[in-house]
């Protein structure tokens, strides 16, 4: 087990002192780059709070920590080209670092829990899990260690430096101050067709893509979930009811494409155990879960495309910006 970890107290402290106070809540007239800096706070906190349950090998902190880092990408993404600055391309780099970091081992725990779940006591299967539990404690010491590496620590600081004053932050031509002054509601109401359009239009594909490409359109579904998500804040009485109808179908549909991806992943991570280890990649083949799981999430897309798509009367795109 790894030694334990003062990381986490210290990258909370370091980026803190550099703060400005900022509001509690989105509202609909915030210029946008005051509502990413909240969203991308909120969410480099929710990383930083998993540090050390993650490094004790917490698989439920694993889950969360990788979340919280889907949720920050997301808002990287969900605010470009505003922030799409000269640093960006190393910020997301090293994110994206983190992230393959925390995969592997949280595929392990998925594919552990499906063979435990599926196989009872036998005395093959406890066998088979051996190999399972050796690539998992071999995963998550590399994992340990990344957490605690000086990498780990430049990642937290110049991504906390970036969100508060990365050159995006200060660059003066006509575009990046229209971009940062832009109301959060009309920014929102954009970006969110646009990526409604695009799933929709990929989903109706859904029963003739390829395991990669089912893998891209459950990648899209969670970008417009997580984003939907982080502006909970914007929906009134009215729409809240709305936003609660389509995460609804959205997280309908992640499921279900969730679970074909890990037993994707499954399948490939069982080929890569020899032995026993790569005969349990049979236990991830299974024709009638992937149909059962494809119809299901059609049915939630079909639901979402006779649902009305965002409006901007959803998120009051007329309220004035704020200071």
């Amino acid at each position: 087990m790894a030694r334990p970890s003062t990381i986490s107290t210290t990258a909370r402290a370091m980026p803190a002192t550099r703060r400005n106070a900022l509001p509690g809540r989105l509202s609909p007239g915030m210029a946008c780059d005051t509502a990413f800096r909240i969203i991308a706070r909120r969410h480099l906190d929710a990383v930083l709070a998993q540090h050390d349950g993650t490094c004790r090998g917490d698989p439920d902190a694993l889950h969360q920590i990788r979340i919280a880092l889907t949720h920050l990408r997301t808002a990287i993404r969900f605010f470009a080209p505003m922030v799409d600055d000269a640093l960006r391309p190393n910020v997301w780099a090293e994110l994206k670092w983190l992230n393959s970091q925390l995969g592997m081992v949280r595929d392990l725990d998925v594919a552990i829990e499906r063979v435990v779940a599926e196989s009872g006591n036998e005395l093959a299967v406890i066998a088979e899990l051996q190999h399972w539990d050796e690539k998992r404690a071999e995963s998550h010491r590399l994992l340990a260690r990344a957490l605690q590496s000086a990498r780990y620590r430049r990642l937290v600081e110049q991504t906390s430096a970036w969100i508060e004053s990365g050159p995006w932050s200060t660059r003066r031509s006509k575009e990046a101050i229209r971009l940062r002054r832009c109301s959060l509601a009309d920014h929102a109401t954009a970006r969110l067709t646009e990526w409604e359009t695009t799933l929709l239009k990929k989903a109706r594909k859904l029963s003739k893509l390829d395991v990669e490409k089912r893998h891209k359109l459950r990648l899209l579904n969670k970008r417009m979930t997580y984003s939907v998500e982080s502006l909970t804040d914007l929906f009134a009485d009215g729409s809240a009811t709305k936003q609660k109808s389509i995460l609804k179908q959205l997280r309908k549909a992640q499921r279900s494409l969730g679970q074909l991806n890990d037993d994707a992943r499954g399948q490939t991570l069982a080929a890569s155990l020899h032995g026993v280890g790569f005969q349990a990649g049979t236990r991830f083949l299974d024709r009638k879960r992937e149909k059962k799981l494809l119809r299901t999430a059609a049915a939630a897309y079909r639901k979402l495309d006779k649902a009305k798509p965002f409006r901007s009367s959803d998120l009051a795109p007329n309220a004035e910006p704020e200071d």
